[in-house]
């Protein structure tokens, strides 16, 4: 049979095409079946002359048609060396780019450090540690803190959230029970070796002494004035709490005069206005369980003092007097630091400081005045001030002229008569229309002299157009307005009982200059 070896050679290329379209990553699109060659059929159909078709001869062309259409494919990959149009060449495929190297394991960081019990009380335990010193390239996310009973190994966390910080405070627990007390590091690696406390902690308050720390101005005596507001605080230490008490002069305190406020640390001491009631010793006692602290203040307050008792002269000669005086019966709730002492002359009234701070109880006043008569009084002082009001002598003390004859010297009386003179004359002027102009001059004599002044020998009088002037021997004449018949001499006479004196000048009265233009 001759026409069979074609399919077979068509079949045998098949398995390059297959591996073609492996190479490709994506497959072509598939074309349309090509019509089987009209030729084959006659030719495998034909029988031979004087014989029968063969039996096998319709299985042989069956078998025929499938590897005919199996080559269909491989002729249609072989067509580009037949001249035909080329096939799309498969795309490139992407540069990947090169693998990372893997990253390090994760690892815990190693133990925090420093645990140590930073306060504790009846049901609360104060810790406090320090960072872990290796932590790692996968950090930090926080500690977690876990505590169990002495005896014990059941060890739970106390804290639901990581601690950010490194203190935590473990409340919340019984009086009296012995705590073992661990900090765990925790990261992505997991959890660090545990740093735990050397020994169990008891849950109790610790007891400290009682102290109380008076500051240095308060261990003198403390002074303010009445009126003033009192504001003391008394430090102190102790644990638990202490119970703080005061007492003034061994009594209770009058809550509605002092006011007391206390802490864990201090306790205040506040007067809104002091009196002179509230001057006392204050003690302060702080105690814990059995033990306690006291500590003393004296609180003093003062105000001005009285005037002295009584003031007396005692004697007088010469120029002196010789006064005593008897303290205050209020000294203002503390000493007497001095004395002022004031003579006033019967004649003015006047008071004068002749001693000040002076600390007796008698003084010699001197250098006073023959013939006057003097009146004296003292006041008191302490730290605020002098008193409000003196105590004053009842008696006078009156400084004679015995002994001595005085005789005044004979003065020869001068004569302040004088005839009239003009110190300063008076000047010629110019002036303008229109404007005020002032004449001026100066005359003395004695008795005063009587000033006329005139124009053109004519006297001017109570003319209004005229301001006449003459204070203290300045004398002045004021033209208001002149106009252009004011002009002419002007002349000042002054005359008294011893004679005259006269001066003169000339007024000339100009019109204004008018611009260009501008009509008169």
């Amino acid at each position: 049979m001759p026409s069979k070896p074609a399919p077979i050679k068509k079949a045998a290329k098949k398995e390059p095409a297959k591996k073609e379209e492996e190479k490709a990553p994506e497959p072509a699109p598939e074309p349309a079946p090509e019509p089987a060659p009209a030729e084959a059929p006659p030719a495998e159909a034909v029988p031979a002359e004087g014989e029968a078709p063969a039996e096998g001869a319709a299985p042989a062309e069956a078998a025929a048609a499938p590897a005919t259409e199996e080559a269909a494919p491989a002729a249609e990959s072989e067509a580009p060396a037949d001249g035909e149009a080329p096939a799309e060449a498969p795309a490139p495929e992407p540069t990947k780019p090169p693998t990372p190297p893997p990253p390090p394991p994760k690892e815990p960081t190693s133990a925090p450090l420093d645990l140590f019990v930073e306060d504790k009380n009846d049901t609360s335990v104060s810790i406090i540690w320090s960072q872990p010193e290796n932590i790692g390239a996968a950090g930090l996310d926080g500690y977690v803190i876990e505590v169990c009973k002495d005896g014990t190994e059941d060890w739970k966390a106390v804290n639901e959230d990581l601690q950010k910080s490194c203190r935590y405070v473990i409340k919340n627990q019984t009086t009296g029970d012995r705590l073992k007390i661990r900090v765990v590091a925790v990261n992505e690696g997991g959890r660090s070796p545990p740093v735990a406390l050397p020994e169990p902690v008891m849950v109790k308050e610790v007891a400290n002494r009682p102290k109380v720390r008076l500051p240095r101005f308060l261990r003198q005596r403390y002074v303010a004035q009445v009126r003033e507001k009192v504001n003391l605080t008394i430090p102190f230490t102790g644990k638990p709490k202490p119970v703080v008490s005061w007492t003034k002069n061994g009594g209770p305190l009058d809550p509605k005069r002092v006011n007391i406020r206390s802490t864990e640390r201090d306790s205040i001491l506040f007067i809104r206005a002091a009196e002179r009631d509230d001057s006392g010793v204050y003690e302060i006692c702080v105690k814990v369980d059995d033990f306690e602290d006291k500590a003393s203040l004296t609180l003093q307050i003062v105000e001005l003092p009285g005037p002295p008792a009584s003031v007396k002269i005692v004697d007088t000669w010469g120029f002196n007097v010789a006064l005593e005086w008897t303290p205050p019966k209020d000294k203002g709730n503390t000493e007497i630091t001095g004395y002022t002492v004031q003579k006033a002359d019967k004649k003015t009234g006047d008071w004068f400081t002749v001693l000040e701070h002076y600390h007796r109880l008698n003084a010699t006043i001197s250098d006073l005045i023959m013939g006057n008569t003097y009146k004296f009084r003292v006041f008191s002082e302490n730290k605020c001030g002098i008193s409000d009001s003196a105590a004053v002598s009842k008696e006078e003390a009156k400084i004679s002229k015995t002994g001595i004859d005085y005789k005044p010297p004979e003065y020869k009386e001068h004569d302040f008569n004088e005839a009239p003179k003009f110190t300063t004359s008076l000047t010629d002027r110019a002036t303008t229309v229109g404007y005020n102009t002032k004449l001026l001059c100066s005359v003395r004599g004695f008795p005063k002299p009587k000033v006329e002044w005139m124009k053109n020998q004519m006297i001017i009088g109570d003319d209004p157009k005229f301001r006449q002037i003459c204070v203290q021997g300045i004398c002045s004449l004021e033209i208001r307005k002149p106009g252009n018949f004011d002009g002419g001499v002007y002349s000042c006479r002054a005359k008294n009982d011893h004679g005259e004196a006269i001066v003169s000048c000339k007024l000339d009265v100009k019109q204004p200059v008018l611009p260009d233009g501008e009509k008169k």
